[in-house]
């Protein structure tokens, strides 16, 4: 057993534990709650501020989210080589959830896209620096053979978060239905502060510092970047390309006649579905393996892309974003888990940061082409292109069939 192992051999048997999970897993959910419950109280309603109330054009909002997801891509590198080679994970984690905290509530005060734009970047830049250490946190605290299931546990109460944002901010817009209705956004922007706040607490006060002693510090190398992992890496950058902000998931809803105070309660129902199947789903990747359980969603959202794309009825959008829940709670922890599964320990960080970016680099190209399909073609456009992709990225992932290191010797 290398030196490696037996110190995260020894930390796992000394870690305490709260409801059967170790600690920083418990403590990371929560923080992941108050984060979604503030971040889904804004987005809902964001690409309707920006469209309705701004004036921005549907090209200009694809540009300003591809825009702020490709240039925080850098940081998340940075910030996954930084924890492993200096072993600062909390201290990334928390300074990501502060800039948050502050950019969220301070979109109130917005006038013009520019603004926006500068307030999503902070935003953006808060998610790149803590994305990767926070990840790494999970998968260096998880107990063994539970890797699934603590990243099932994580989007599971992350997106319970992002379940109860949408529904604050039904009630919000229903108890200032007589008010402007940019003011309304407004106001909700600045409450949205608060719940970030809470988050950066929880960090600052129950996410310890995980020992890594006997772990190798890497230099600064794409190391990691090889072998099963690259190969996966390079799958998911195809799915990616077909699939552009979620933004435009909302602004189709209205497109096809949901009403705009409905829309939070649609974004709420997809939500719902999302953190009560993450668990299971993360659980059932740690008996069936991740590529079933991955390949599973990407169906599932091959489907619910065509479902939007040929949607004419407003009543259609309710059912498709209930399956749209289900394709993210197969895939978002079940896809970390597997990037834990196929990189060594000391390399997650560094790891984490390639795949958060690279994904990140893709929603600019992936946003932009949804912008122009939808605004030069058709509103259905960018959901046909989205489903397409979907089916050759599938197509790849049970050919190339990537697998953990641990099973490649067997």
């Amino acid at each position: 057993m290398s030196d490696a192992v037996e110190a995260s051999a020894l930390a796992e048997a000394t870690e305490p534990e709260v409801a059967g999970l170790r600690r920083n897993v418990f403590a990371l959910g929560w923080v992941s709650f108050f984060g979604g419950l503030s971040q889904d109280m804004i987005l809902p309603i964001l690409p309707l501020f920006l469209a309705g109330v701004l004036g921005l054009n549907k090209e200009l909002i694809g540009l300003i989210e591809g825009v702020v997801s490709t240039t925080v891509s850098a940081l998340k590198i940075l910030a996954g080589y930084a924890s492993d080679r200096w072993q600062g994970r909390k201290s990334l984690v928390l300074l990501g959830y502060l800039l948050s905290a502050l950019s969220r509530p301070a979109l109130a005060l917005a006038g013009a896209g520019w603004q926006v734009l500068g307030l999503r970047f902070g935003d953006g830049v808060g998610k790149g620096v803590k994305d990767a250490p926070r990840d790494a946190l999970i998968a260096g605290s998880s107990k063994l053979g539970q890797m699934g299931l603590s990243f099932g546990y994580h989007r599971m109460l992350d997106t319970a978060g992002s379940v109860l944002g949408p529904l604050v901010t039904f009630g919000l817009l229903a108890w200032l239905v007589s008010a402007n209705q940019g003011q309304a956004y407004r106001l909700i922007f600045l409450l949205a502060g608060v719940p970030a706040l809470v988050a950066v607490l929880v960090v600052a006060l129950f996410v310890k510092e995980r020992s890594s002693q006997g772990e190798r510090r890497p230099g600064l190398s794409l190391s990691a970047l090889r072998g099963q992992f690259a190969v996966f890496l390079g799958i998911m950058l195809v799915f990616t390309l077909g699939n552009s902000s979620d933004a435009f998931l909302i602004l189709r809803a209205q497109n096809v006649g949901v009403e705009v105070v409905a829309i939070p309660l649609v974004y709420a129902l997809f939500n719902l579905f999302y953190a009560a199947l993450s668990l299971p789903a993360g659980s059932l990747s740690d008996r069936l393996g991740r590529r079933k359980v991955i390949a599973a969603g990407w169906l599932v959202y091959a489907l619910v892309y065509l479902g939007f794309g040929f949607a004419d009825s407003a009543w259609q959008i309710w059912p498709l974003y209930a399956l749209y829940g289900l394709y993210y709670a197969t895939t978002e922890g079940v896809a970390k888990a597997m990037v834990a599964d196929l990189v060594e320990p000391a390399q997650r960080g560094t790891a984490y940061g390639l795949f958060n970016a690279s994904i990140g680099v893709m929603a600019l190209p992936a946003s932009v082409v949804a912008g122009a399909l939808w605004d030069r073609v058709s509103p259905a456009a960018p959901f046909l292109f989205g489903a397409t992709m979907a089916a050759v990225a599938l197509a790849l992932l049970l050919i190339l069939r990537p697998r953990p290191a641990a099973q490649l010797s067997s």
